[in-house]
């Protein structure tokens, strides 16, 4: 079959399979996202590639590239999956929006601080909506999301994230989350009211865990004030990185949602001068913001961000 066939038509699954390999860049690291072998991907790539008649992938160092056909169908597909989208939005629509089912995945803090609290609201608002929480980062929150296995997701700005501007998501900016440092209580800038960023310049650094999103936003606002911070210790859970700092291994920058944090022998210090914060966005498929399940669980988001935000 090719394109210009009368049969023409796309297996919707193959594409997403295309899509995660140009999202992720090998067909192995795809194949771990999607739970499938890389033999399974490449099958799947190459049939894709038959029923179109047109080249999908190609080399690139030790990884591939979608090519420019490639390129021009996932364009196409975007829009049709949120047409697809918009149409299960408007039969939900025949509803009240009183009654569903809402899977939602963010990371730790986000789901204490956001997801959380949403799910509190709903249940006062909207008792016949049942939210379940999962704890997840990019980039597999969004290959989940993609296959329909979630319905939100809560998320933070960063390498990871897809870009403001795709057209697969529809997204709601939450909130800038502010990050204070945390120094040992004994640190000759403790007595200080608040610190400057280049005052780090020469500190150890305790970070959350390596590639997750409050690692690399420390990196980025270390990188903007104009430093590399020296990281020498790692822990995904907040009160390890304050018991870390208050024995003196180390400053680390900690969002406000992560806080308060009981630490004996510790301070936090807000920033001045230059900004330090991590933006969180929810985002869902592009077309599914029009069911009222998920408009109001955005809602409800948007409201426990409103206030946060205060």
């Amino acid at each position: 079959m090719s394109a210009f066939s009368k049969d023409f038509t796309i297996d919707p699954k193959r594409l997403r399979v295309l899509r995660e390999v140009g999202v992720r860049g090998t067909v192995t690291s795809a194949a771990s996202g999607l739970h499938l072998t890389p033999s399974a991907v490449s099958q799947q790539i190459a049939a894709l590639s038959r029923d179109l008649g047109v080249p999908l992938l190609e080399k690139t160092g030790r990884g591939v590239r979608l090519t420019g056909q490639a390129q021009v169908i996932l364009t196409h597909a975007t829009v049709v999956q949120a047409q697809f989208e918009r149409a299960r939005a408007d039969l939900a629509a025949f509803g009240d929006g009183q009654i569903g089912r809402v899977s939602v995945a963010g990371f730790s803090t986000g789901i204490s601080g956001l997801i959380a609290p949403a799910m509190r609201e709903l249940r006062t608002t909207r008792p016949g909506i049942v939210l379940t929480a999962v704890e997840m980062e990019p980039p597999d929150v969004f290959t989940r999301l993609d296959r329909g296995e979630l319905d939100v997701v809560v998320a933070v700005d960063y390498r990871k994230s897809p870009p403001r501007t795709d057209p697969h998501y529809y997204r709601v900016d939450l909130l800038a989350d502010l990050m204070d440092v945390v120094l040992p209580a004994d640190h000759p800038l403790a007595e200080r009211s608040s610190l400057d960023l280049t005052e780090l310049a020469r500190e150890i650094f305790v970070t959350a865990s390596p590639g997750s999103s409050c690692s690399e936003v420390t990196l980025a606002v270390c990188a903007a004030a104009g430093f590399s911070p020296d990281v020498r210790h790692y822990s995904s859970d907040w009160h390890a990185v304050a018991a870390l700092v208050s024995v003196g291994a180390g400053v680390a920058l900690v969002p406000r949602l992560a806080q308060p944090l009981e630490c004996p022998g510790m301070v936090i210090r807000p920033i001045s001068g230059q900004r330090a914060a991590r933006n969180i966005f929810a985002a869902v498929r592009s077309g599914a913001q029009d069911d009222p399940v998920v408009s109001a669980t955005l809602e409800a988001l948007r409201e426990v961000a409103g206030r946060i935000a205060q």
